[in-house]
């Protein structure tokens, strides 16, 4: 059995333009200036909750002078960001139909990502990314830890009981990248996402991809040499 590990943000779904709109509102709840999209794109990757740390320090604001203060700036992002979540993302290219192929394949399909469960699930059902598409979901608050801690990788490993030869990650980010690496696994990296203002290319993933479809040819050549060895 084989296995694929995608991240979220910035791999299958472009989701800076709804992120950044839950920062803005949060900031014009406190009569703030909005912060830039291209800002937006570089803090993704970490959680939201570091995201909008990134966007109150841009304005001069210190998320630790004042928990009680931090504390409602979060109650108004989540409540900003519950709002905007699956609004105004969008598939990649090609993401439906490989993923949908994969599984047809016997390719067990799995999302790990730093973005919150509550999160997750509403951009998840907002594009129909549903058990038909996926097998499994880590989101940032499913374990203890997070990437690039690999304890996702190996959580959803044990979930198929499938080996890490038989299993890829594919993600955009530097911190994909170190995860995979920490868990001594194959990855691959897309160039259009967020790697915090940074070529993919110089976070030295195994290989970079244009698109998510080569990962159709990856699978089949390994269940290709399966089947030449069982014989």
């Amino acid at each position: 059995m084989n296995l694929v590990i995608f991240d979220l943000d910035g791999t299958l779904i472009e989701t800076a333009g709804e992120i950044g709109l839950a920062a803005n509102r949060t900031l014009e709840d406190f009569e703030l200036g909005p912060v830039s999209d291209s800002d937006v794109r570089r803090w993704i990757g970490h959680g939201t909750g570091w995201l909008m740390k990134q966007a109150w320090l841009d304005k001069g604001q210190d998320p630790e002078a004042d928990s009680v203060k931090w504390d409602r700036v979060m109650e108004r992002f989540v409540h900003h960001y519950f709002e905007t979540a699956g609004s105004q993302s969008y598939p990649y290219p090609h993401v439906m139909e490989t993923l949908a192929r994969l599984g047809e394949m016997g390719v067990k399909r799995a999302i790990l990502t730093n973005k919150e469960g509550r999160f997750t699930d509403r951009v998840l059902a907002a594009h129909g990314l549903d058990k038909t598409l996926l097998d499994g979901v880590v989101s940032g608050d499913t374990l203890p830890v997070k990437k690039p801690n690999p304890a996702g990788i190996h959580h959803l490993l044990s979930q198929f009981n499938i080996g890490i030869q038989n299993a890829l990650f594919v993600g955009d980010s530097e911190t994909d990248i170190k995860t995979a690496k920490a868990a001594k696994m194959v990855c691959w990296a897309v160039p259009y996402g967020y790697n915090h203002g940074r070529p993919i290319a110089d976070e030295n993933p195994d290989r970079v991809v244009e698109d998510v479809r080569p990962v159709i040819e990856y699978f089949s050549a390994l269940q290709t040499i399966a089947r030449a060895q069982q014989h």
